[in-house]
């Protein structure tokens, strides 16, 4: 571990990013045009005390799951993200290992689509990233995933009306089927789909189904606890190899637009459930 040299790198790579570039307002005190230390802290769900010691040089040698949440955090291009772990001791994600962390291009189109609720979603299902949009939408789901949410947690769906609960049940699960062709002997696939049908009875018998579809649009209704019900239209972009999507939501109506604008306002608060996109 590179102690002095990750201390400089995280220290300016916090200076070099604007609050509006992750989604923050620039505020009328501040004095630098970077990032404060508690705002990468927040980005990426550590303590301020763990930054600060990190760019002093005096932290321990950060596991690979922090290493992902500051690469998020800072907007790191792939290149940077690669130098970031070589610098804390640790390996590089491997080539089939990319899907565990949201890819930069895709960071930097979540913040351009600060307006409209955005996530970074593996072919498996983990949300890699979240726009503020939808986190104030569906909650933080960075993390975790959404078919085993789904398919374990009954308060997964509570965002979702009763009518269209079985329609996004066939969706995920076609999905899977799709990802388990393309990526077939994969372990973590197969065991995925163990602990799948180890979970629902739901899942296994669509699963029996053998029904097979890539999700690319749709339109769902979600209810908000705050501001009620929202129709919202989903489109979902694909990387090259398939390994990563973009879901992006935007109002159907003007009237979901107008529940939408009003959520930006209200601002993030505690959700009694969490819900899934």
């Amino acid at each position: 571990m590179q102690r002095e040299q990750l201390a400089d790198f995280v220290r300016r790579r916090r200076e070099a990013i604007r609050p509006a570039q992750v989604g923050l307002a620039d505020g009328p005190r501040r004095r630098t045009g970077g990032l404060r230390r508690e705002e990468v802290a927040m980005l990426a769900g550590m303590s301020v005390d763990y930054v600060v010691r990190l760019e002093q040089g005096r932290s321990s040698q950060p596991s690979p799951q922090l290493l992902g949440a500051l690469a998020r955090a800072l907007r790191l291009s792939d290149d940077e993200r690669d130098h970031l772990f070589h610098l804390a001791g640790q390996p590089p994600p491997p080539s089939d290992g990319v899907a565990r962390l949201a890819r930069a291009g895709l960071l930097r189109l979540l913040d351009l689509l600060g307006d409209n609720p955005a996530m970074v979603i593996s072919d498996l299902g983990e949300v890699l990233a979240q726009n503020r949009m939808s986190t104030l939408l569906v909650g933080d789901q960075t993390g975790h995933n959404v078919l085993l949410r789904w398919f374990a947690e009954p308060a997964a769906r509570a965002a979702h009306t009763p009518a269209e609960q079985e329609r996004h049940s066939r969706q995920h699960v076609a999905d899977l089927r799709a990802a388990v062709g393309r990526r077939a002997g994969d372990p973590e696939v197969a065991g995925l789909v163990a602990r799948l049908e180890a979970v629902s009875a739901e899942f296994r018998q669509l699963w029996s189904e053998h029904e097979v579809a890539v999700r690319r649009a749709d339109r769902k209704t979600l209810v908000h606890p705050r501001v009620g019900p929202l129709l919202m239209d989903c489109e979902t972009l694909v990387t090259p190899d398939l390994g990563q999507q973009l879901v992006v939501l935007t109002p159907a109506d003007a009237d979901a637009r107008e529940r939408l604008d009003l959520l930006r306002v209200v601002g993030l608060e505690e959700f009694p459930a969490q819900a899934e996109m």
